[in-house]
């Protein structure tokens, strides 16, 4: 006799915005800092929508709000990085993500970094990251989203991953 698949108990058919969000914070997700560079000034921004899309070509993905000024950037700059963040990298994560950080020339002038081929900056001692030129863009709802082919790219085997998991930054634990 077959089963019949049951309903997990925390089942919503009807939901708002809390909802989806509550649910998509369980799953784990590494923390990124995009940053662009232009004609005017670098622009970074923290991320955690970020995933490889295929190694032939090597393409990666970011989705960022549309109308924004991060989303503006990419699009007008048609290049990005990806910068990895490892675990002791959660103040450079909170700083990317408020709103009253510097902007324009000084948005990185506390922040060590180099300029990859693209001339996208990269974090100094990031985990990883993925040096981007913009091979297509895509609405989706209210993101826009990015398909980048990866031009440069290095990483920190060493390293261990900041992690973002319901609501809070999270670490991965050695025995």
């Amino acid at each position: 006799m077959a089963q019949v698949a049951r309903e997990p108990e925390l089942a919503q058919q009807e939901f708002n915005g809390a909802d989806f969000r509550n649910a998509l914070g369980a799953f784990a997700t590494g923390v990124t800092v995009i940053t662009t560079q232009g004609v005017d000034h670098p622009f970074g921004m923290t991320a955690n929508a970020f995933s490889s899309v295929s190694l032939d070509p090597p393409l990666v993905l970011i989705c960022v709000i549309s109308g924004t000024h991060g989303a503006e950037t990419i699009e007008r700059n048609g290049v990005f990085a990806v910068n990895i963040l490892g675990d002791d990298h959660e103040p450079i994560s909170r700083y990317f993500s408020s709103k009253d950080r510097p902007r324009g020339a000084e948005a990185f002038g506390e922040i060590p970094h180099f300029f990859a081929v693209t001339g996208s900056p990269i974090l100094e001692g990031a985990a990883g990251y993925l040096d981007c030129r913009l091979h297509a863009s895509h609405e989706a709802g209210d993101h826009l989203v990015f398909i980048g082919e990866v031009v440069a790219l290095g990483s920190n085997p060493d390293a261990k991953p900041l992690l973002f998991h319901g609501g809070r930054y999270c670490f991965v634990k050695e025995d």
